[in-house]
């Protein structure tokens, strides 16, 4: 943990610096507004995808062991689980179904049931329930 945080820190300093060097650079006119404009916009973009796949690794990493108890004390059958593997990550009803070979108004059910044994009313509710009992990545 104090590794992340000072790995961030440097890495926000060093990149607070490297911003005011460029601003000087720019207000000197030792370079032109175009490149200044070129260089912070790559800085960003390499940095929104670096961080974007350290969230993403991080989420779906290989550490994760469903909790096979509480699938088997919820009752949940392999079908609701599929739907619910759908739901986190973001599907609609009718994506679920198509992916599935299922017909909508039977995922409905799938997740009306869902939400019975979650104890829970929205689709929010049920993924963040579902990843507290360790039931989804």
């Amino acid at each position: 943990m104090i590794r992340t945080v000072l790995t961030a820190g440097l890495t926000l300093a060093l990149g607070a610096f490297a911003l005011a060097w460029l601003d000087l650079q720019q207000a000197t006119r030792r370079i032109t507004p175009e490149l200044y404009a070129a260089v912070i916009a790559i800085v960003f973009a390499a940095g929104g995808l670096w961080l974007g796949w350290k969230i993403a690794t991080r989420r779906h990493g290989p550490d994760f062991v469903r909790n096979d108890a509480a699938v088997r004390s919820l009752g949940l059958t392999g079908q609701e689980m599929k739907v619910l593997d759908a739901l986190a990550s973001g599907r609609a009803n009718k994506e679920i179904a198509r992916s599935m070979g299922l017909s909508p108004n039977t995922v409905k059910t799938h997740l009306a049931n869902l939400f019975s044994k979650l104890e829970v009313a929205t689709r929010t509710a049920a993924v963040t329930r579902a990843r507290d009992l360790g039931l989804i990545p």
